[in-house]
């Protein structure tokens, strides 16, 4: 397949390029600063763009078969981006009638799992309450997703680790696995691309955890 991966310095991002080539597909990474790309590979395109503006974004994304999107707030000052930069990307997506969007988002941002503990519905809260604008930019974000023209996928993983793919975890169409507290950033990606294709997905949330 043709990707194109937005975010792709990000932890999420640099997985998603490297699984994505690791499986043979040619992958465009758009990028603000290619130096911070640690990642290389004969069907990689890298395109440096600060994503202000649909038109400059148009060729990056012309003829894919599916755009891929880490963007998102990195602390909490940061909040806002991930709406902001999210509504660029789909503005270029449907200048050229490209459907297939996969983001990242968080699992505060769907809906809580029906059979969560005290304790998990305790942490839930309180993770909100810190990241309120973080997860509040989240939801702008999906807000975003569904007045699009798209089949978007939102990916909402909890807490995430640094740690070797696994490709054991848990995912949840509209939903969140049951005491589901961690996830490693390369098993958020490789859900990511398994889901491609997964048309069950198509304008839902997706809870991924281990």
């Amino acid at each position: 397949m043709k990707l194109t991966v937005f975010g792709a310095t990000g932890g999420i991002g640099r997985e998603l390029v490297r699984q994505a080539l690791d499986a043979g597909h040619e992958v465009t990474a758009v990028v603000r600063d290619p130096a911070r790309l640690a990642v290389t590979g004969d069907r990689l395109e890298i395109v440096r763009s600060d994503l202000s503006d649909p038109e400059e974004l148009r060729p990056a994304v012309r003829g894919r078969d599916a755009v891929l999107s880490g963007l998102g707030a990195r602390s909490r000052e940061d909040a806002g981006v991930a709406t902001r930069l999210t509504r660029t990307v789909l503005d270029a997506m449907e200048a050229e009638g490209v459907r297939r969007l996969l983001v990242v988002s968080a699992a505060p941002v769907g809906p809580a799992p029906a059979h969560d503990g005290l304790l998990d519905r305790a942490v839930r809260r309180l993770v909100s309450a810190i990241l309120a604008d973080v997860y509040a930019d989240l939801r702008g974000m999906e807000a975003e997703l569904a007045h699009s023209g798209t089949d978007w996928t939102s990916v909402r993983p909890p807490r995430l680790q640094d740690k070797p793919l696994t490709g054991r975890y848990r995912t949840v169409v509209g939903g969140f696995p049951p005491r589901g507290r961690f996830i490693g950033r390369a098993d958020v990606a490789h859900a990511m691309l398994a889901l491609i294709d997964a048309e069950e997905t198509l304008k839902q949330g997706v809870g991924v955890a281990y």
